[in-house]
This record gives structure tokens, C-alpha cells and sequence, in this order.
């Protein structure tokens, strides 16, 4: 069980594999006003800065789940560099139809809302494992601005303009699924940058050291094209958020 390998190349570099930076995660930490012993359900952990960093500063005990070996040797790692791994655990597994075996405090889902089918199916499950009162936490795209055709969305890695809302039907439409916003964090262009243009000096080391490799024609190919890509649509057209919901 993997995620597709390009992925593991180019974000190999990453500990957020996400448009936050380090300062986002720890604002979202102290707005969620987390108390020691707070039990937190990461599904799509990723290398595991979230839960990491809020163990060695909240006090927080969690667990991550992420289909990408490569991720989660990365993230049980940092627990140990962190001096918090009897604090948090991280599995290599699918996160899809993962319940807790006991409440959490936070259920996050933070950009893989594929997990659940979309939105509403992922704060379905996250449900499960969360205690009455709990909060959960989405990571979703939204529209900045919205794109002038479908061509313009697919730059932005989307496959039509209706994939994303803008950011005002984003919030409404978590009301509509019977949940109130309590709190919200924003990536900003350093963010995006940060996630899009670190991927760049990786996949030229990768390149370097691996010019047989299969991938090395897509890897290439995406170098040449990706920091147009980015400067021109990601950063007018895309924006990105974790929103903390509360059902009603």
C-alpha cells in the first residue's frame, strides 16, 4: 500500500505536505486551545509535523494514519528527534473507513478529503472517533478567485472550475452539513511557496541521482514546467485552509 511514487519523490524533502508553514500549525494549536492529554486522530498524517509539534507543545497524545511508507517512517522519526514518541504513533495504512478505538478530542483530516469521498463523507467518519463536543479539522482547496475557464482550473490542479468553492461558499457549506465554524487558519503565497517550490530542488537532486530511472522523463518534464505553473496560476487562482468544526 503506497501513494503514487512520484509523490514520495517529490515531497520526500517535505515534513508539511501541505501549503501551512511550521508558524500556521503552531497558530492553529494555541487557537484550538489544546490541553495536555488532548487526544487527537490525524487521518493523512503525512510525515507527521502536526502531531508532533503539538506533543512537545500542547502535551497532546495522538495517532496518524498515511498510506505512504516512506511518510510515516518519516514521521515516527520525528517523533523520536522530538523526544514525544510515547506520545504519538503513526501507522502505514489506508485512513479510509479508520474509526478510533477510543474518542478523540480532535479528528483532522487535513487535505485528503478523498479519504472520506469528499467533505461530507470525511466529516461522516471523522464522527466516529470523535467525543461528543470534539472538534474536527478539514484542509480543503478553495477558489482565491474563480478561474475564467476549466483550462484555467486544471493548472491549478483541479479538473473543472466546479471542483473548488470560493472561500465565502466553502464556510457556508459547512454549515450546511450541520456544523459550526469555530476556528480557521489560512496558507498564505509563502506557504504555497514553501510547498510548491521546496519540491523543486529535491526533484533536481533526485534527477541527478537517478537519470535511468523510469520516472526520470516525468520528473524532468515537471521541473521545466512546474515553477511557471505555480508563479502563474497556484498563487492568483488557489487558496487553502483548516477550518475546526463543531456539529450543531
Amino acid at each position: 500500500m503506497d501513494i503514487p511514487r512520484i509523490f514520495n519523490i517529490t515531497e520526500s524533502a517535505h515534513r508539511i505536505h501541505n501549503p501551512f508553514t511550521p508558524d500556521q500549525y503552531a497558530t492553529l494549536g494555541a487557537a484550538l486551545r489544546l490541553s495536555a492529554g488532548a487526544r487527537v486522530l490525524d487521518l493523512g498524517s503525512g510525515s507527521g509535523e502536526m502531531l508532533c509539534t503539538w506533543a512537545r507543545e500542547h502535551g497532546i497524545v495522538g495517532t496518524g494514519i498515511d498510506m505512504s511508507p516512506l511518510f510515516t517512517a518519516q514521521a515516527q522519526s520525528r517523533a523520536v528527534e522530538l523526544g514525544v514518541a510515547g506520545q504519538v504513533g503513526f501507522i502505514h495504512g489506508d485512513a479510509a473507513g479508520y474509526v478510533a478505538d477510543k474518542k478523540v478530542d480532535v479528528a483532522a483530516c487535513i487535505g485528503a478529503s478523498w479519504i472520506g469521498g469528499g467533505v461530507a463523507g470525511t466529516l461522516a467518519l471523522l464522527a466516529q472517533s470523535l467525543r461528543p463536543g470534539g472538534i474536527v479539522l478539514i484542509g480543503e482547496p478553495y477558489w482565491r478567485q474563480l478561474p475564467p475557464s476549466n483550462e484555467v482550473a486544471q493548472q491549478c490542479q483541479a479538473h473543472a472550475v466546479s471542483d473548488f468553492l470560493t472561500l465565502p461558499e466553502l464556510v457556508a457549506s459547512f454549515g450546511n452539513l450541520g456544523h459550526d465554524v469555530v476556528e480557521m487558519v489560512l496558507a498564505n503565497p509563502d506557504g504555497w511557496d514553501r510547498y510548491e517550490a521546496a519540491k523543486w530542488l529535491t526533484m533536481r537532486r533526485w534527477l541527478q541521482a537517478h537519470p535511468n530511472d523510469e520516472l526520470s522523463s516525468e520528473v524532468r518534464t515537471l521541473l521545466t514546467t512546474e515553477p511557471v505553473r505555480h508563479v502563474t496560476y497556484t498563487r492568483e487562482y488557489l487558496g487553502w485552509g483548516v477550518f475546526a468544526l463543531m456539529a450543531r
